[in-house]
């Protein structure tokens, strides 16, 4: 086990140290990248500078623990941190206002603070927690560079839609043997680019590169792009035809009537152009297996679910539609997991989750109550200061 996947552990261990069921932090994990990616838009940011809050939330808390710390505070540091570190700074006041506003609102948080120092401490803690490594690599890049032609920046748009905020790079490729670029319908880069933002609602961002996501989405949207399917499914069932055909000798040709025939009669083939790619397909599949359970988990979570009101079915992504069933506001492809029969109380709401913080934090204050409190100096010159 590598020194990150350890990591990991730790801090998972850390977090569930007061809960029950672990599959509950899953579900938090989904609900606080949705409250990141709210604030996100609420502060106007690009969906690279969204990206990188989650990821420094996912690197924080694997330190730290949701009980000790207020996970709204620590999110609005996130954002305010990662603004300055894509170069889109906003002022300290716009992230305490929107902020303020936006927990009130809609998740009920009342004691927010107002005052901008507190932001400031948090930031300092968060960025010491960071190790000062600021410098996030995401797979939007890699996902452009092998799928895209044009290398303009597209700045229009929703967070999270395709192209926001990230640029294409036609630099040189540091890996794989393949030649060009992938050939994909508007509708399927963009399935992959929802994909890609799906995956920052769990812990692949600390697991795996962000160029073997970006090929996992690619390899999802394979399966769940019903028009790519299509296409995948016949140059596999033609494959040792076109194979044979083509290994027969051909009457010579001038290179003008070559180049003019090879570019007519050329279709490409995109298992062969992943395969070219030179990386571990087992572990492709794998990151594929573990994104399509976290859309299983997300298909029991309802951003604004109530107790009364009744599940709606989840469409399984191996349907016959070409469209998922919803897509979430920020650009994502919830609601394609396989359709699940669990009773409504299995559902995972914000006001359930914001529950389960608050007792979390009332198990661990009765626990520090009943132990030895050891003397920290420290502790008490900050607990003195209030």
């Amino acid at each position: 086990m590598d020194c990150g996947s350890r990591n990991i552990e730790a801090g998972s261990r850390r977090r569930h140290a007061y809960v029950d069921e672990p599959e509950k932090m899953d579900f938090l994990a989904i609900f606080f990248a949705n409250v990141i990616s709210k604030l996100g838009k609420k502060l106007q940011f690009r969906q690279r500078v969204i990206a990188t809050a989650t990821v420094f939330f996912r690197r924080f808390y694997l330190k730290n623990s949701y009980c000790e710390t207020d996970p709204f505070l620590v999110i609005s540091a996130c954002c305010y941190v990662a603004a300055k570190a894509e170069e889109h700074p906003v002022h300290i006041k716009t992230v305490v206002a929107e902020s303020r506003a936006l927990f009130s609102q809609n998740y009920g948080v009342k004691r927010f603070p107002t005052d901008n120092s507190k932001l400031a401490e948090m930031e300092f803690y968060l960025v010491d927690d960071l190790e000062c490594d600021l410098t996030v690599f995401h797979p939007y890049r890699t996902l452009l560079t092998l799928c895209r032609k044009d290398d303009t920046e597209t700045e229009e748009g929703e967070p999270g839609e395709l192209g926001v905020g990230v640029g294409a790079d036609d630099g040189p490729r540091y890996w794989g043997t393949g030649e060009g670029q992938l050939e994909l319908a508007e509708g399927a880069l963009q399935t992959a680019w929802f994909i890609v933002n799906d995956t920052y609602r769990s812990e692949l961002c600390l697991l795996y590169p962000p160029h073997l996501i970006a090929i996992a989405a690619i390899y999802l949207t394979f399966i769940l792009h019903t028009p790519t399917r299509a296409v995948v499914s016949a140059h596999l069932s033609s494959g040792p035809a076109s194979s044979a055909s083509t290994s027969q000798p051909q009457p010579r040709r001038s290179s003008r009537q070559a180049h003019a025939a090879d570019s007519s009669k050329k279709t490409q083939d995109p298992i062969s152009f992943l395969v070219e790619l030179n990386v571990s397909m087992p572990l492709i599949a794998t990151i594929a297996q573990e994104i399509i359970s976290l859309y299983s988990l997300w298909d029991r979570y309802k951003e604004d679910a109530t107790p009364e009101a009744p599940k709606a079915p989840a469409q399984s992504p191996f349907g016959s539609g070409t469209t998922p069933s919803r897509r979430g506001a920020s650009g994502s492809m919830s609601g394609i997991g396989t359709p699940t029969d669990d009773p409504p109380d299995a559902l995972a709401t914000p006001v359930s989750l914001s529950a389960l913080l608050l007792k979390m934090r009332e198990t661990r204050l009765m626990d520090l109550a009943r132990r030895p409190v050891a003397i920290n100096k420290m502790l008490e010159r900050t607990q003195a200061a209030g």
